[in-house]
């Protein structure tokens, strides 16, 4: 009698309900994601108008140095950062963990409230404060705390997803729709093309140096189709394909930008030419294609959305570039000059690009992360610089205008980022998510980044940074 054959336990029993949990989800309006990325701005403000700056980074890293001082002024020094640190974590993380969860059925509420306490603070500040105006910061000051924002958005979204506490109409959609999730991929691709080399104006490079760069992210490419599988992790198939992954758009976009190699100025022409292009080919039927079900044998079939949507990735980034240059680069003005012109220009494009995006939803094609349409597109721009607008608000507001958690998480984006995607695999192994209740899901999500925000403070203070090139 033959022995039967044992099939090894899953290491993620519930993988299919994951997946179903997370799949043919349409989004929510437009007008409240408005609404609650404003909200998060808000909060950063009011920050910003509390002050209790207890320490500066000048200070925090002479007191690391000096190795031979008495103990009892590094330890105050240390002690002095952590506190303005937990002090930025209430005002900067944690409206980020309550405002998309417990509290999002009362988000116009809650933006009234906001604003109204804003209003205070600003008129308070103001009145008391002797610092004047400081419209001398840099900009790229605003940028920092732009980028760390969408950035703790994307790490906090991609474990909250995963539980019943956050609304399923902030997760990311199946075919068309708008949704908080959606702006991730697209907000990290505009993100680094508005600082990136190309919109800086250096130009010069290689085929061999392009693969150079891009060969970490190929590198978590494959490392992340490794763990998934290794591990039976749930792999949501219609949001790139069987085997791509969010690592291989930015490689891809990565060797393409800098294998097509032109001035700034004229990336924007070449990146709406290719968007059009996109466009054009997805309403004659392509769209179709992509939205399908079926899939053939061949790597291109079975990754279809990953490749495809390239085009609007990439198109995405080099718009972003010739934005960058035109907003901060390109300036040869004084600092007080540059700073005006260029918020009042981020103003109106944030405007302009919400206009696009109402009159391609209407008339053309509705915004689609999936294929990464020219709607999507806009729908990324409208909305990142719309919050790029309300950061540099804080020119208005005596004092710092950037917290020392958000200096923290700029000098670090990228292990952020992978740390955030290890504790989430982690955590997803670990507990069966979309079964745990909303008190219990609020308070593992708080810890997970408090743990998040406290490696990033510490590896800042120690002066360590993760960089592969």
């Amino acid at each position: 009698m033959e022995n039967p054959v044992i099939k090894p336990s899953s290491l993620n029993p519930n993988k299919h309900l994951k997946e179903q949990f997370v799949s043919n989800l349409n989004g929510c309006s437009m007008f409240e994601i408005f609404v609650l990325t404003s909200m998060l701005s808000v909060a950063i403000l009011i920050r910003r108008c509390i002050g209790f700056h207890g320490t500066t980074d000048h200070d925090y890293k002479d007191a690391s140095l000096k190795k031979n001082d008495d103990a009892i002024v590094a330890t105050k020094n240390w002690s002095a950062y952590m506190v303005t640190t937990a002090v930025d974590f209430i005002f900067v993380v944690i409206p980020l963990i309550i405002f998309p969860t417990v509290l999002a059925d009362w988000t116009y509420i809650n933006a009234i409230l906001l604003l109204t306490v804003l209003l205070i603070c600003f008129t308070y500040r103001r009145c008391v404060s002797s610092v004047s105006l400081e419209g001398v910061q840099p900009i790229r000051t605003y940028i920092s705390s732009y980028r760390v924002t969408m950035m703790l958005v994307t790490c906090f979204c991609i474990l909250a997803v995963d539980f019943n506490i956050f609304p399923r109409r902030y997760a990311k959609t199946e075919t068309y729709g708008t949704s908080v999730m959606d702006l991730g991929v697209g907000a990290y691709v505009l993100a680094n093309s508005l600082v990136s080399r190309q919109a800086r104006g250096i130009m010069k490079t290689s085929l061999r140096n392009a693969l150079q760069s891009a060969s970490p992210l190929l590198f978590l490419g494959f490392a992340r189709i490794a763990f998934t599988s290794g591990v039976d992790y749930q792999v949501h198939v219609g949001e790139y394909g069987v085997h791509w992954n969010f690592f291989f758009t930015l490689a891809a976009v990565s060797t393409l930008t800098s294998v097509v190699n032109i001035p700034p100025n004229y990336c924007g022409i070449l990146g709406s030419s290719i968007l059009i292009g996109y466009q054009v080919f997805l309403v004659r039927g392509l769209n179709l294609y992509l939205l399908s079900e079926e899939r053939g044998a061949d790597i291109i079939s079975q990754n279809k959305e990953g490749i495809y949507s390239i085009f609007g990735y990439w198109g995405l980034y080099l718009v972003g570039v010739q934005l960058g240059n035109y907003l901060f680069f390109g300036n040869h003005f004084s600092a007080t000059t540059a700073n005006y012109r260029s918020r009042v220009r981020v103003w109106i494009l944030a405007i302009l690009f919400w206009i696009f995006t109402l009159f391609l939803d209407q008339y053309v094609e509705k915004p689609s992360r999936r294929m990464c349409n020219l709607a999507y597109v806009t729908y990324v721009l409208a909305v990142n610089l719309q919050f790029l607008a309300m950061a540099m608000l804080a020119d208005y507001i005596p004092g710092p205008k950037i917290s020392i958690l958000e200096e923290a998480f700029s000098k670090n984006l990228l292990g952020t980022f992978l740390l955030a995607n290890f504790m989430t695999g982690l955590v997803n192994l670990s507990i069966d998510t979309i079964y745990v209740s909303p008190v219990p899901a609020l308070i593992i999500l708080s810890i997970y980044s408090s743990i998040l925000s406290a490696a990033v403070v510490i590896a800042d203070f120690y002066g360590f940074k993760l960089k592969f090139w």
